[in-house]
């Protein structure tokens, strides 16, 4: 007996080297060879889990760990790791059950209650993480991770104060990887609640970061806390390199697909937003109108069910529906692969719930970043991001990692079967039925101090408007209400929207005279909502994609007059458009009248472009050709 666990042992030892060596193969070996000798004890079964998840064989790492659980249910390290292994394939609820059944007399420390409660949150039990949060900061009080993760829950439970003093005491704590997570969302929950007093404290620090020498830090950084703030574009490339890098450095790419199978192109989508989510309202009458004899869609999705006609009728319009909810970055790429995948079409970029780093395995023979990120992912594994001359001019390359392939309207599809209700009454929004209705209704992060100042010279040089937002929190509403008092501006020129349902959210939209759109982040859906409802959008273009998705889309409705060349023209215009109703009825009644003949809202005419501009890719691939710079071409009307 002892000579077979001293066997076992060295095994083992031999496989611990063998780790340390990255011979991840030979480890598996030994711990194998160790757990048949000593199939009694837990931490043989933990050590073959651990080189199975180096491996990336997560079926196998988790049956290792639950065998272990199972020699010992009340070893914490064994209950952490079967709760790693379920999280690596999404499968939190599962997780968080594993701790709930963990003995009630076993020992539980520090690190238990902080994963323990990470898998609460990843499955939105987000009362029961914030109790494990305290649990875990009673036994440890000085835990970044801890605190951070906290202030997750918080923040996903609209405890704005709460949240930020987690993310404050992170950034005081920590000077590594934790504090770079808590400066991104310190900015945008700053942002976010119109708390400006250390905005521009943070993004400083947010900035600073980008220029670590210890990139490990730097590639923790969100890219999408950028996009509001005044950062150039290359620092926006820089932080989508690193974050890209921290994400995708440990795949390896797949060997190159073979001759393709005869057929039509092959597009494969990958989100997780075929849901009731702004991408799925704007494209899903763009997978319903395509070629079905000339492409063949696949949707790889990572999104919930939620029972909406939007999720319905977009799983409709594919040819195939894949849940990979439960799938690793791995298995996602191969099943790619085996589908023979022409065009993968990554939908999120850096956004939240994304995986498009399993890109990073080359899993498609054209990779392409559309609609859902604007700006850059840092992917060299990316060949084409889709724009158009005004969102990405080709004088931008510089800008981004990927091809710029333009479409030759806008970049952004339509649904012409979206709502348009009639417009519900002044007085029922409680608004002046004599005032012109300047309104904005994007969210609040995208404001400013500065787009502030901007609008009080608009209300004190037009004495005639109004000023309607939406109510995104009850924190952001008091501060602006504070902030534009102090600008002259009474609440009586201030009125508010409540949160509504887009059909609802479109029918009031009619109610107002112009739309004023803020930078250096754009209203994006928020903008096409207003065109469509037929109020006119103003605005200013920058350097970045997102500054200038504004003005895509009113050059795409005909009035590229309306994006502004400095903030001078923007306040005389809005100023100029107050003061003359006639013309500022003439700019909604074209909206109103040429709504469907607009470039902007003819899905055909956005579908033939589209499907064309991806055969551009493809055909460029199949003849052996680099990705390259496609310029938007304009097709005939046959």
């Amino acid at each position: 007996m002892k000579n077979t666990r001293q066997r076992a042992e060295a095994h083992r030892q031999a496989g611990l080297k063998a780790m340390q060596a990255r011979a991840w193969a030979q480890a598996r070996s030994e711990f194998e060879r160790a757990t048949q000798l000593a199939p009694q004890d837990g931490l043989m079964w933990m050590n073959l889990a651990r080189a199975h998840l180096q491996s990336n064989d997560l079926p196998a790492a988790t049956e290792a760990a639950q065998r272990a659980l199972q020699v010992d249910p009340g070893d914490p390290l064994a209950c952490r790791l079967v709760a790693e292994c379920l999280g690596r394939t999404n499968r939190f609820e599962e997780a968080a059950l594993v701790f709930d059944h963990f003995p009630a007399d076993a020992p539980r420390d520090h690190d238990w209650h902080n994963a323990h409660g990470n898998a609460l949150f990843q499955s939105r039990r987000l009362q029961d993480a914030v109790s494990a949060f305290f649990q875990a900061l009673a036994l440890k009080i000085d835990a970044p991770l801890a605190h951070y993760r906290l202030g997750l829950c918080f923040k996903d439970l609209d405890m704005v104060a709460e949240a930020t003093e987690c993310f404050r005491t992170v950034v005081t704590l920590d000077q590594g990887s934790t504090r770079a997570l808590a400066l991104s969302l310190l900015v945008h929950e700053g942002r976010q609640s119109c708390d400006w007093s250390r905005v521009d404290e943070d993004t400083a620090a947010l900035l600073a970061a980008l220029d670590d020498t210890d990139t490990s830090v730097a590639q923790l950084l969100s890219p999408f806390a950028l996009l509001a703030v005044d950062a150039t574009p290359t620092q926006q490339k820089r932080i989508g390199q690193l974050r890209t890098h921290g994400l995708a450095s440990a795949a390896k790419p797949l060997p190159a697909p073979g001759p393709r199978r005869p057929g039509p192109i092959r597009i494969g989508y990958l989100s997780s937003d075929f849901h009731q989510h702004a991408t799925a309202v704007l494209m899903t009458e763009l997978l319903e109108r395509r070629d079905r004899q000339n492409y063949e869609v696949w949707l790889y999705s990572h999104s919930v069910d939620d029972g909406h006609a939007i999720t319905t009728r977009v799983r409709a319009a594919c040819d195939h529906f894949v849940d990979v909810n439960h799938c690793h970055a791995g298995e996602i790429a191969l099943r790619m692969r085996e589908d023979d995948i022409d065009i993968a079409v990554d939908l999120k970029g850096h956004t939240r719930g994304s995986r498009f780093e399993l890109l990073a395995y080359r899993p498609a023979r054209v990779q392409v970043a559309y609609l859902g990120y604007p700006a850059t992912t840092g992917a060299d594994f990316i060949d084409y991001i889709i724009g158009d001359p005004v969102v990405t001019p080709l004088a931008h390359a510089e800008n981004y990692t990927e091809h710029i392939a333009q479409l030759p309207d806008s970049y952004q599809p339509n649904d012409r079967q979206r709502a348009l209700p009639p417009a519900p009454s002044r007085a029922s929004l409680g608004l002046p039925e004599d005032k012109v209705v300047l309104c904005c209704f994007n969210q609040t992060y995208k404001l400013s101090p500065h787009m502030l100042d901007l609008w009080a010279k608009i209300l004190h040089q037009a004495p005639n408007t109004v000023l309607w937002m939406l109510a995104w929190n009850p924190q952001a509403r008091a501060r602006l209400d504070a902030e534009l008092l102090q600008r002259g501006i009474g609440k009586e020129r201030v009125f508010w929207a409540p949160k509504q349902n887009l059909a609802e959210h479109i029918a009031r939209l009619r109610a107002a005279d112009l739309f004023l759109d803020t930078w250096p982040c754009n209203a994006h859906t928020t903008a096409s909502e207003a065109l469509w409802a037929g109020v006119p959008v103003l605005t200013v273009p920058g350097a970045t994609y997102a500054s200038r998705v504004a003005a895509s889309l009113v050059t795409a409705c005909g009035q590229a007059e309306l994006a502004c060349e400095s903030e001078a023209d923007y306040v005389a215009t809005a100023v100029a458009l107050a003061q003359n109703l006639p013309r500022l009825r003439a700019l909604q009644q074209h909206l109103d009248t040429q709504r469907l003949h607009l470039p902007l809202f003819d899905t055909n005419r956005y579908v033939r472009h589209y499907e064309a501009l991806l055969t551009r890719m493809f055909e460029r691939q199949q003849a052996g050709l680099e990705p390259g710079a496609l310029r938007a071409e304009v097709l005939g009307r046959g």
